[in-house]
């Protein structure tokens, strides 16, 4: 039964109610009649809607947002055949068809695809002492992404996630969030005036009260109920249920992280920022609370800006990774697409261990200490003969030999794996990963190959 003969059936004698009464006005072609009593139902309907929805966040608003996303991407007839979106994955995640230099400006946001942009960054500076410590950074962040923004100490990451709160003003540029301008030549919106959470390193939760009322703070607007229904769906998500009525001195420290992020997220911001969020924990909790952390933003649907020194962390959990260095963005790419195919000779050598082979192009051939490579298999610099090529470790087989190219000149043990430093004829030195299985002894000789099948990078020779 439908809604209509359901409220002709329950509806008390002589009794009009709004359905009722625009049924009546429409089965007698009264429209002018009934369209304002037709306005108040949709009204009402809408506030209900309201109701469930603000209920059940965040589920509902991750439903509602990818499947506005898939409504967003999905090509009409008009568009024609279907994209190969699998070429776009390839071209994304740094495969052969990617020009590495190309992603290192603002411009490669179009590998994120047709989302919504949310935050958008637009040649920001900032300055202390009269020393630039954003110097000019354009970027844009869209809808459900995690961008990590990486690199050393006094790079100005951090700089840059507190221009995006409001807690610092920027001196120059544009900060605009879901397409309204928060910050520039005119225009200063402080952190309390933005929909913007941010979790910080030190977690900062309040000692003398709860879990549950740490994680209810900033719902100040909502009603008992709401927010009890809030702190209780977000302890779920985090999985700290049992620990609502504990203080922050009895969590362990990835526990106080989670509660520092569900914190966050109640208020349901437009961006969440992350300062360095695992940095206080030991490295074995650090690995999972990234896979856990990764797991709830991903389940929210959460647009955020994670900022981070560490490599491995960044390369894992970020959709797109910007490295930066001295105030600026060096590259902006794919976490894989970075890895491989790195646009400077610092993006290279701060996201992994590698060595640089002296190289020269000759021929269509790239002549190297361990052998030569045709062009196409290196990333070669334009206007350039005399290159270093860079290898790293895991590129690199070695094959005990008596009349070896290399000697074994030390071993390191790693647990899972053993890395071998060779020295070669020519006195050029590369490393070598290996399994524990393969044990070498130091001296040992050895042939030396490249086995990567991805083109390897090059940059011009110092």
């Amino acid at each position: 039964m439908k809604e209509l003969p359901a409220t002709l059936l329950l509806r008390p004698t002589g009794f009009d109610t709004l359905a009722t009464f625009i049924w009546a006005a429409e089965r007698n072609a009264y429209y002018g009649y009934a369209a304002v009593p037709a306005l108040v139902l949709v009204f009402i309907s809408g506030l209900s809607i309201l109701g469930v929805v603000s209920r059940d966040y965040p589920a509902v608003l991750s439903v509602l947002r990818k499947w506005r996303r898939n409504r967003d991407d999905a090509p009409s007839d008009e568009d024609g055949p279907l994209p190969d979106r699998t070429s776009d994955r390839a071209v994304m995640d740094g495969g052969t068809t990617v020009d590495g230099a190309s992603s290192r400006s603002a411009a490669s946001d179009a590998d994120s695809g047709e989302r919504e942009v949310v935050l958008e960054l637009e040649d920001v500076r900032k300055r202390y002492d009269g020393r630039p410590a954003v110097d000019g950074i354009s970027l844009s962040v869209r809808r459900g992404e995690t961008l990590t923004l990486l690199g050393p100490s006094g790079c100005g990451k951090t700089t840059t996630l507190r221009l995006i709160d409001g807690l610092e003003r920027p001196d120059g540029g544009t900060i605009r969030i879901g397409g309204e301008t928060l910050a520039d030549g005119t225009t200063y919106r402080p952190a309390e005036e933005r929909d913007v959470g941010i979790v910080f390193q030190e977690f900062a939760l309040f000692p003398h009260k709860t879990v549950a009322e740490n994680v209810g703070f900033g719902l100040d607007g909502e009603s008992d109920e709401e927010r009890a229904e809030t702190v209780t769906e977000l302890l779920d998500l985090v999985g700290l249920s049992a620990y609502r009525d504990s203080y922050p001195d009895e969590l362990s420290g990835g526990q106080k992280q989670r509660v520092a992020l569900a914190r966050s997220l109640a208020p349901r911001p437009e961006v969440l920022l992350l300062d360095e969020p695992l940095s206080n924990l030991d490295a074995g909790l650090r690995a999972r609370m990234r896979k856990s952390v990764q797991r709830i933003l991903d389940e929210v649907d959460v647009t955020a800006v994670w900022v981070t020194h560490n490599q491995a962390e960044a390369l894992s959990v970020g959709d797109r990774t910007a490295v930066m260095n001295a105030g600026r963005i060096e590259q902006l790419a794919s976490p894989r697409a970075l890895y491989m195919k790195p646009a400077s000779r610092m993006v290279a050598d701060f996201l992994g261990r590698g060595d640089y082979l002296p190289g020269r192009l000759a021929d269509g051939v790239v002549e190297t200490p361990i052998g030569r490579f045709d062009a196409d298999r290196v990333l070669l610099p334009e206007n350039e003969r005399r290159v270093d090529v860079l290898v790293r470790p895991d590129d690199v087989a070695i094959t005990p030999t008596s009349a070896g190219d290399g000697r074994i000149v030390d071993r390191r043990f790693d647990g899972e794996t053993v890395r071998y430093r060779i020295e070669l004829d020519g006195g050029e030195c590369v490393s070598s990963r290996q399994s524990h299985d393969d044990w070498y002894e130091t001296g040992t000789a050895v042939d030396v190959s490249v086995t990567a099948t991805h083109a390897l990078p090059a940059f011009p020779r110092e």
